[in-house]
């Protein structure tokens, strides 16, 4: 297949859907785009510091913007695309989802969670949560709103076909936004994992960079201070001295540096999650990663979180599925190893332009 003319092909998209873009991958194939500019923490959190946002940080430099898909994505000869109308790349593993999106050449990544909560913090600062296929077919909210089906769960819609939902269903709620982050499929996210339920992370966004290995035993991996907020080298054993960790008290989610109720799964609203005493700096940290509630006056309906805190590595998806109508744009999903496997979870992939 020849590249058709870059110039000519976005200047008839941005006609239509400014903020958009058709990037190439270094094959010459295309994907539509999302251009979100750089912006401070204290642009998307009252209070918060006047810092760069981690998602527009990559190995230790500031960048522009970051472009992220505006669909669900779709795999063909081993490569992820970002088209509409499509039913969306399923029943793979994290490891595959990385593999489809660096596949494609510098820049290109599985979108990572500081990128998610970039645009989580963005809506909710914004005065608008996007809907989407979290209950068969439609929003459990709006039942007269669907979407075109791609794929049934026996007599029920299960996925639906990229982008045809409502405006309701896009990130800013108009045709110009992202779409289907909230259902469908749970989206395997990237720079985030939990170790027997310590959080760990790869620096800002530099899990944008291919360079920079996400496999179990990466060097890259580090826990958070909870006094200072800043990185350190993790024990290994999730019991690295004063790091950020989740225990299970009453039921519910709590950042602490000690776990006393390793039980394993919980299940809670993203509104219910607290932070211990312990936490200090670190819970401005774990705010800006999407992971803790930064306006408890905001309606963070439809957004259950998920979490194993008692094995050794959980990878996270964010955004829910098709079949639980409490899962949202908020919810994170920390109750998986790599290699989960599931025709309810797929992927997005995300640019930057490398400097």
């Amino acid at each position: 297949m020849s590249k058709p003319n870059f110039d000519l092909s976005n200047l008839a998209l941005q006609m239509v859907l400014p903020n958009n873009e058709l990037i190439y991958d270094d094959k010459g194939m295309p994907s539509v785009m999302v251009k979100i500019p750089k912006f401070k923490i204290s642009d998307v959190i009252t209070g918060g510091s006047s810092n760069t946002h981690p998602a527009f940080i990559v190995n230790g430099k500031e960048i522009d913007a970051i472009y992220i898909s505006k669909y669900l994505n779709v795999v063909d000869d081993g490569r992820a695309y970002s088209l509409p109308g499509q039913d969306p790349a399923n029943t793979l593993n994290f490891d595959q989802a990385v593999q489809y999106c660096t596949a494609k050449g510098e820049g290109w990544h599985l979108m990572t969670n500081a990128e998610w909560a970039a645009v989580e913090l963005w809506c909710l600062k914004n005065g608008f949560i996007p809907k989407g296929n979290n209950n068969y077919g439609k929003d459990g909210s709006e039942s007269n709103r669907k979407a075109i089906p791609s794929n049934m769960d026996g007599s029920n819609v299960g996925r639906t076909a990229t982008g045809t939902g409502p405006l309701s269903w896009y990130h800013d709620g108009t045709v110009c936004g992202i779409a289907d982050l909230k259902g469908d499929v749970w989206e395997w996210s990237g720079g985030l994992r939990f170790v027997f339920g310590e959080v760990q992370v790869l620096a800002d966004n530099s899990a944008a960079d291919l360079d920079n290995p996400q496999n179990a035993s990466s060097a890259m991996w580090k826990a958070i201070d909870a006094t200072s907020g800043s990185l350190i080298d993790p024990k290994g054993d999730g019991r690295t001295a004063n790091s950020v960790k989740v225990d299970i008290v009453s039921g519910k989610m709590q950042y602490t540096t000690t776990i006393a109720n390793a039980t394993g799964n919980v299940n809670c609203k993203f509104a219910e999650i607290t932070c211990a005493a312990s936490i200090g700096a670190a819970a401005k940290a774990v705010q800006a990663l999407g992971l803790l509630c930064t306006d408890t006056s905001a309606d963070y309906a439809t957004s259950q979180c998920y979490l194993n805190n008692a094995e050794a590595e959980r990878l996270v998806s964010r955004g829910g599925s098709c079949g639980n109508s409490a899962y949202g744009l908020f919810s994170f999903n920390g109750g998986h190893p790599r290699s989960f496997v599931y025709w309810s979870f797929g992927f997005r992939s995300a640019y930057y332009k490398k400097i």
